[in-house]
């Protein structure tokens, strides 16, 4: 419970297809779900090339995203997602889905966005992907904070504490 003052435009990609129709093709979809999003349409637009190229899923534009996998409605998602100019990025573990490629280009973009002065918020179990993206960690369980602080210690005291109650 609680509150957030938010000011400026906020993103989000929590769920595989969030805003994605199955009947729409990629091109679409990529429409739609930038609109959910809030970007507008000639954003849409200006961006497009560049979704496109991101995903990786060219080959597949014009064919309904229920024929695509998983892993290919991540890359289509996570580049609209990437592609809004949000002031704050809520990501969860499932954009780290995809190939291995694919998870390195997604983690680099979400450096060079936190390196342009925008906050990004992963929230994952994935303690490397933590590691490599994040200043601050808050270690959570059952809704509570346990520990607030820099990444490294927290994901420490994480680790000393599964091993002390064998997590893993």
């Amino acid at each position: 419970s609680g509150q957030a003052r938010v000011y400026g435009r906020v993103g989000t990609l929590l769920e595989i297809g969030t805003g994605f129709h199955p009947d729409l093709n990629g091109i679409e979809n990529i429409f739609l779900n930038g609109s959910i999003l809030g970007m507008k349409p000639q954003e849409i637009r200006a961006n497009l090339d560049e979704i496109i190229a991101f995903s990786g899923v060219e080959k597949f534009l014009y064919t309904p995203v229920k024929h695509y996998s998983s892993g290919m409605t991540v890359r289509l998602a996570f580049s609209v997602a990437a592609h809004l100019q949000a002031d704050i990025i809520f990501l969860d573990e499932v954009w780290g889905a995809g190939d291995q490629e694919f998870s390195q280009k997604s983690i680099a973009k979400m450096k060079s966005i936190v390196k342009s002065g925008r906050t990004v918020v992963v929230i994952s179990h994935d303690l490397n992907i933590l590691e490599e993206l994040c200043t601050r960690c808050f270690w959570m369980e059952r809704g509570k904070i346990i520990l607030d602080d820099c990444a490294h210690k927290v994901i420490n005291s994480y680790k000393e504490s599964a091993k002390r109650h064998d997590y893993s």
